[in-house]
């Protein structure tokens, strides 16, 4: 019959329900057998629900069309046997006795999602707790079949090299390289120097802001120090460049790989270092020659857009990411908890908009000092009162404006407790699965 009728009877191996299909019961009852457990059914009960696959029993004229339906059926008894899993039928039953559809905490949420399909029963009759806690493993099951589809992918891009020659077998090395860590020593160094890269960069890029490097390069100097973090930062830079070129070497599909959100923030890191080089080997051609008052405002645009360029140098920070499960934990919860950031922002903005009036109102009519000038200056006090910062720039002087500011400081706590609960454990989920998925991805 099927894995779970021979489970089942070897359990029960003394239950039998034949007798209860007498000749005169088959027009009243009916007896269904799943997995090995039966059910006496009435007909009525059935009729309630013509679309199901139960409901098409009664419409069934010969021993075809029931085995359409069922997976066996014994005439003498009047039993229809279904090999499908019999806990599952069990909250089937009660939504076709009572009316109520819920998900069973020991039953996998898809598998019981199958038994829906295969019952005929629409999602949209369960409860509402067990529709949201079956969206969310339907989401986080597509987003698994992504990262399978992107390993496969990998896979089969892999696999075009898999002929015996040379090439093909530097191609195979050097994307084990640059792509897969947890492959060898190689794939190892490779990420560990380019993480020691970044750190330097990070430091180079604090060490550049030093007030004494700021006023060599306003005076237009460079001394020793100054050199030497140039040249330290183009040891980096060049780096980057050749890890993006042998990246990109290895890339089959290149349109693919440029796509990818990774590989757009090194282009976006990378860039502004020759664009700088570029601007200033400019500004240094045009500053040769005698200029006026105009000539002074060139210099100083190009000034701002050199600074500007060179802050986004810690665009390196984000490279990180291929390296840290923590960081693509964090990716992946920030793009999963959308809605959660929404009520966030939300929440934020009416008690900012509840607080910032009646704060202005309490100080304007009875603060000792104007420090609420307007409702939108107090904006920014409400919304660093409510995150719990407080930087003391605008306090509140009159007790109706420091029982206003109470309020706000406890309000502020609570609202952004609340959907911070449902961000974490989200990061926890998000966590695990994506170490269960490097773990898979080792092994293979």
């Amino acid at each position: 019959k099927g894995f779970f009728y021979k489970k089942a009877k070897l359990l029960h191996p003394r239950e039998d329900l034949c007798c209860l299909a007498h000749l005169e019961d088959r027009t009243r009852f009916v007896i269904i057998n799943v997995g090995g457990i039966k059910y006496k059914v009435p007909w009525t009960t059935l009729e309630n629900c013509p679309l199901t696959r139960l409901g098409k029993l009664k419409s069934c004229n010969n021993y075809d069309e029931i085995m359409n339906i069922c997976d066996d059926y014994d005439v003498s008894c009047n039993e229809f046997f279904f090999d499908r899993n019999p806990s599952a039928f069990r909250t089937i039953m009660t939504f076709l006795t009572a009316g109520k559809l819920r998900l069973l905490r020991e039953m996998c949420a898809l598998s019981f999602q199958e038994e829906l399909v295969y019952w005929g029963i629409e999602e949209d009759h369960l409860e509402w707790c067990c529709k949201k806690r079956l969206q969310q493993k339907e989401e986080e099951a597509d987003e698994s079949r992504l990262y399978e589809g992107e390993m496969i992918f990998s896979e089969t891009s892999r696999c075009a090299f898999q002929n015996n020659s040379r090439l093909s077998l530097c191609m195979r090395k050097l994307r084990d390289m640059v792509e897969n860590p947890h492959s060898g020593i190689p794939g190892k160094i490779f990420a560990c120097i380019s993480i020691s890269f970044v750190a330097i960069t990070a430091v180079s890029l604090c060490i550049s802001t030093m007030p004494d490097v700021r006023e060599e390069e306003d005076r237009g100097e460079c001394s020793q120090k100054c050199y030497d973090i140039f040249v330290l930062e183009t040891v980096c830079v060049a780096w980057f460049s050749f890890e993006f070129l042998l990246r990109s070497i290895q890339a089959e599909n290149k349109c693919a790989f440029l796509k990818t959100p990774l590989n757009i923030i090194d282009i976006l890191a990378i860039l502004p270092f020759y664009i700088s080089l570029i601007v200033d080997m400019v500004s240094t051609k045009n500053s040769s020659k005698p200029s006026g008052g105009a000539g002074n405002k060139y210099l100083e645009r190009v000034g701002l857009v050199l600074r500007f360029l060179r802050a986004l140098r810690i665009l390196y920070v984000m490279r990180l990411a291929r390296h840290s499960l923590g960081l693509q934990t964090l990716g992946l919860t920030v793009r999963r908890c959308t809605r959660e950031f929404g009520l966030l922002l939300l929440f934020l903005c009416v008690a900012m908009a509840l607080f910032s009036p009646l704060v202005y109102l309490a100080e304007s009519e009875l603060g000792a000092k104007q420090e609420f000038t307007s409702i939108p200056t107090s904006y920014w006090w409400a919304v660093i009162s409510m995150t719990t910062v407080g930087y003391g720039d605008m306090v509140p002087r009159s007790i109706p404006g420091q029982v206003v500011a109470l309020s706000s400081i406890l309000s502020g706590i609570l609202l952004m407790a609340f959907p911070v609960t449902s961000i974490f454990h989200t990061f926890s989920r998000s966590y695990s699965e994506l170490k269960e998925q490097q773990q898979r991805a080792a092994s293979r």
